[in-house]
């Protein structure tokens, strides 16, 4: 019978440098090991006698913090998901157990709990971070050039484009996904998130897709309708807070927001609710990049078209500007199995964190992949419309007469999404990005796009409401069980499913 002994203070070793170092996680902390799915690391045991291969060890990993609601995966069984093997050197006759330790790409990023039982009861260890994995080709997130994991992943300054499509200026911005805190910090904001206050378990076994992760962060950056990091405000009254081109970075609003019990930070206009967003996309492990819009504009109608109405008198009756000189999103790289076969939609997907309208109910917006906007397939989830029409739609002037008609006066098809920005890999300069949103503005192609987006927009037959993937098709057979008496209920019965 073997018992975990106390060997200089510690049941295990961590081996938190070396690992973080060899995770990427360095950065973050030299004491708490955080480390990547899909990636082995090590850890060893000390016993109280000498420890053979073949002796009981059972380790367990626990998430999630409500009794009832843990997600946990026990080592000992050859079917088990995370994996582990002896390191089988003289040590063992020592009583010291190394072990090699793989969590499953596909695991929920979040805390976990460690224990061991060698026959006695179970003896907690410790805790681990899983975060997601950019460098492991199982990982959704996985991204192939080191040279941009290393700008998107493990960068902590960057650039956000402001200003103009004429004169886009740099704003310098500090992600600093990497201080301690942030590991508490983003964790709660998964954790306070009402998806999770909902059902904690469901909540905590869907963090293993980067897809949902990254929709509950687009939705907790903003404060509506939930315990979100930033409220926004744009009409210039500021005297309750601090002004949003007061912010030189993410940190000092994430641990304001942290440290206030999960009161939202006042105030953030876009680039800063993106800025945040980066942060926290990037501590997770999920590739993240800030793009700015030039002359974005704003489909309230959910028709890709910007309608502008005048009185037959000239003036404008609706005054709400709906085409913004800029508007700042993110970008996070991940790869879309739950999207329809045959089409690649894997890559860059927008997400907004900007409360501008609802999706599903919430207000946040993607992922939305970048390559079905190109494409015009407006019929995709999530969110494919609204971000179409911020970069390629129509702006429409019509005249209504006093009987209420309309007449249209003009249609420019040119104006929306100018100069879409980002900083480039590796060096402080600015990357243009319009090409991969659109085809050249005026070209027969990007007519055809649009109106292929108008087409896929409008048809009921595309709205399956998944995704764009075939609709599930039923086939009943219904029977009469009893004649049919006048002023009674018919009974039926399905025979065939």
């Amino acid at each position: 019978m073997h018992l975990l002994s106390e060997y200089r203070g510690n049941l295990v070793d961590f081996h938190c440098r070396s690992n973080n170092t060899a995770h990427y996680t360095i950065e973050i902390s030299t004491k708490e090991l955080i480390v990547r799915r899909g990636q082995s690391f090590l850890l060893t045991l000390n016993m109280t006698q000498p420890f053979n291969a073949t002796d009981t060890l059972v380790l367990t990993v626990e998430t999630g913090r409500s009794p009832g609601t843990q997600w946990c995966v026990v080592f000992d069984d050859v079917k088990a998901i995370w994996k582990y093997s002896f390191d089988c050197s003289a040590n063992l006759a020592r009583g010291m157990v190394t072990l090699s330790v793989t969590p499953p790409a596909d695991a929920p990023v979040g805390k976990y709990s460690l224990s061991a039982n060698t026959g006695r009861g179970k003896t907690p260890l410790g805790t681990l971070v899983v975060l997601f994995n950019p460098w492991c080709s199982d990982d959704w997130v996985f991204l192939p050039d080191e040279r941009e994991r290393q700008e998107y992943v493990l960068n902590e300054q960057g650039t956000i484009y402001v200003g103009t499509e004429y004169y886009p200026r740099p704003r310098d911005w500090i992600f600093g996904q990497f201080e301690e805190d942030m590991v508490d910090i983003c964790l709660k904001i998964l954790d306070v998130n009402p998806k999770h206050t909902k059902d904690p378990a469901d909540d905590v076994s869907a963090r293993c897709n980067p897809i949902y992760v990254s929709r509950v962060i687009s939705a907790m950056i903003n404060s509506n309708g939930d315990h979100g990091v930033l409220t926004g405000r744009w009409d210039g009254i500021y005297n309750d807070g601090e002004r949003p081109d007061s912010w030189l970075g993410s940190v000092r609003i994430l641990r304001k927001w942290y440290k206030t019990s999960c009161r939202p930070v006042k105030y953030g206009q876009c680039w800063v609710f993106a800025g945040v967003m980066c942060t926290v996309m990037r501590f997770f492990g999920i590739p993240c990049r800030v793009v700015t819009n030039f002359q974005s504009a704003h489909d309230t109608h959910n028709n890709l078209t910007i309608d502008y109405y005048h009185g037959e008198n000239g003036r404008l009756r609706n005054l709400i500007v709906s085409c913004r000189n800029y508007h700042v999103w993110v970008e996070g790289w991940m790869k879309r199995p739950d999207l329809k076969k045959g089409n690649s939609y894997d890559g860059w997907q927008v997400l907004d964190p900007t409360p501008q309208e609802k999706s599903e109910g919430v207000f946040c917006c993607g992922p939305a992949p970048v390559a079905a906007i190109l494409q015009g397939d407006t019929n995709l989830k999530y969110d494919v419309p609204f971000v179409f029409a911020e970069v390629n739609a129509d702006i429409v002037k019509w005249m209504v007469r006093a009987n209420g008609s309309k007449i249209k006066m003009n249609s420019d098809s040119k104006k929306v999404g100018k100069s879409i920005s980002t900083k480039a890999v590796g060096y402080n300069r600015r990357t243009d990005l319009t090409n991969n949103y659109k085809h050249a503005e005026g070209s027969a192609k990007e007519r055809e796009v649009f109106k292929r987006a108008v087409t896929r927009l409008n048809s009921k037959d595309d709205q399956a409401g998944d995704g764009g993937e075939e609709p599930l098709k039923v086939e009943m057979k219904i029977e009469k069980v009893k004649s049919k008496l006048l002023g009674c209920n018919v009974q039926l019965y399905n025979s065939t499913w």
